[in-house]
């Protein structure tokens, strides 16, 4: 039997890879300060503005979008995992809980070990 940890949410794999990190929740520019380096990056979506976290960011989380969205387009650029179109992903992750981002499955799960 394998011990795998619960998958928390899923969407869209979007940018390859796994990367664990405790999720960061950000509703608006106005929390970007809390952002560390290693930090899941969750959000409703990003935009151009939001592009200076990607620096610091394990992995992207995002409630909305697809593989053409900004997320996806960046988070490839900056090589990190991300997973787009991850319906409620504000509500059912807690912020700075332990999670592991797989960008090639599309899934959020309790840190675990390592990714």
């Amino acid at each position: 039997m394998t011990d795998r940890p619960p998958v928390l949410v899923t969407g869209v794999p979007s940018s390859p890879g796994q990367a664990r990190g405790p999720a960061r929740l950000m509703r608006s520019v106005d929390d970007f300060a809390r952002m560390r380096p290693g930090d899941v990056l969750v959000c409703r979506t990003t935009d151009p503005a939001w592009t200076p976290l990607f620096r610091l960011a394990a992995a992207v989380v995002t409630e909305t979008g697809g593989l053409l969205s900004h997320a996806a387009i960046v988070a490839r650029e900056y090589r990190i995992p991300a997973v787009v179109g991850a319906a409620h992903a504000m509500s059912q992750l807690d912020d700075g809980t332990p999670v592991c981002v797989d960008g090639t499955l599309g899934t959020v799960t309790a840190a675990n070990g390592t990714p």
